[in-house]
């Protein structure tokens, strides 16, 4: 029986974007991955994983590699600005009963696992490269390169991100990024000795989290109510920090505070949210990851939704009979999942804001957890 799909590309080499490649390349598909970045960086600094992620970590082959580089923990403190704790959230070991359920990792080690991992599939790296023009018909779509070729592809997978030029071309009718009123700051340190699993402390519309990335640093994060959307000068990056994180008098914290420095790797950004309505595809060109339902930080569950579309798109494609037939059964897995994780994201960073309530802040997060562990 012939497949619905023999030839694939995808636009964009991020996390969700390597990941589809490394999925659809076990199922013997060809794919051409084009980033338009020459460097193919990844920018930031630590990222928070949950169990879940580790899951999609074990499908893609890449699980031996993150426990090695980077680190696996338990539970997640919640306590107040003086450092009194007040809950600590379970998270379950979805990955195994010998694997922990959360984590973190430096962004742009991750995003080299994840490169090599692609380049040792087979996919067809093109770096510095992007789509001008996609034709579709019947039977495929042709794609001008911005290299000066012409492919031809069963199958374009937009996975480039937020402001996903995909998207704006083959999706005109689709909503833009929101603004959601709030931004976040993220700084590496040297691992507290003290520090087993992840904190965060809830102070007045400002939190404040600290999680382990490897054996020898965590990062820190900070979320902030900022009515306006606004770009600071990277001159102000330092004093702004630590203006942020003065209020907070836990012990660990006024340390942290007198630590961080410009060798910090300090990054800041205005958390903005999308949910593109179903469908995600028209004919023969589907979005996944960021590009369709991009969420805040708030469940730490932006790579893992990302990564697990494209571990269902590849899922699906192998046993469909026809591409339009793979793309709605893959859609039809994803919708609630993503917009769970969306949307319950967007009514955290709404209670930090308006000051509301902590016990409804942290039931969602419990809950979330909960179904983020139920199975894809």
């Amino acid at each position: 029986m012939s497949r619905a799909v023999d030839k694939v590309l995808i636009i964009g080499g991020g996390f969700s974007g390597m990941s589809a490649a490394i999925e659809l390349r076990k199922r013997g598909i060809s794919v051409d991955l084009v980033e338009i970045d020459e460097g193919w960086r990844s920018y930031g600094a630590g990222i928070t994983l949950g169990g879940a992620t580790f899951r999609a970590f074990a499908t893609l082959g890449i699980l031996d590699a993150f426990m090695e580089r980077g680190s696996a923990t338990d539970g997640l403190h919640l306590q107040l600005a003086d450092g009194t704790q007040i809950a600590t959230l379970p998270t379950p070991r979805v990955a195994g009963d010998d694997i922990p359920g959360s984590g973190g990792i430096m962004r742009p080690v991750l995003a080299g696992m994840l490169a090599e991992a692609t380049r040792a599939a087979g996919a067809d790296v093109l770096l510095g490269v992007t789509f001008e023009t996609m034709t579709q018909d019947e039977d495929g779509v042709t794609v001008a390169l911005s290299n000066g070729e012409t492919r031809r592809f069963d199958l374009v997978v937009g996975a480039d991100g937020l402001f996903s030029s995909v998207r704006k071309a083959q999706f005109p009718d689709a909503p833009e990024p929101t603004y959601t009123g709030q931004a976040v700051w993220r700084a590496v340190v040297e691992r507290p000795t003290e520090i087993d699993t992840a904190i965060m402390w809830m102070g007045p519309r400002i939190k404040v989290g600290i999680n382990p990335v490897s054996k020898t640093h965590a990062y820190v994060f900070v979320t902030e109510d900022r009515p306006e959307k606004r770009r600071l000068d990277e001159s102000e990056y330092l004093p702004v920090l630590k203006r942020l994180l003065a209020p907070f008098s836990a012990p660990l914290l006024s340390r942290i505070r007198e630590e961080v420095s410009e060798e910090s790797s300090i990054v800041y950004r205005p958390l903005e949210g999308l949910l593109v309505p179903l469908p995600w595809h028209r004919g023969r060109v589907v979005l996944i990851g960021d590009a369709a339902h991009a969420t805040t930080p708030h469940l730490a569950s932006g790579a893992c939704i990302g990564i697990e579309d494209a571990i269902v798109l590849a899922e699906e494609l192998e046993g469909a009979d026809t591409v339009e037939a793979g793309l709605r059964a893959f859609e039809q897995r994803r919708w609630e999942r993503c917009r769970m994780v969306v949307q319950n994201s967007l009514r955290l960073g709404e209670i930090e804001i308006h000051n509301g309530d902590r016990q409804e802040h942290a039931t969602i997060m419990r809950d979330s957890i909960m179904a983020l562990a139920a199975p894809i």
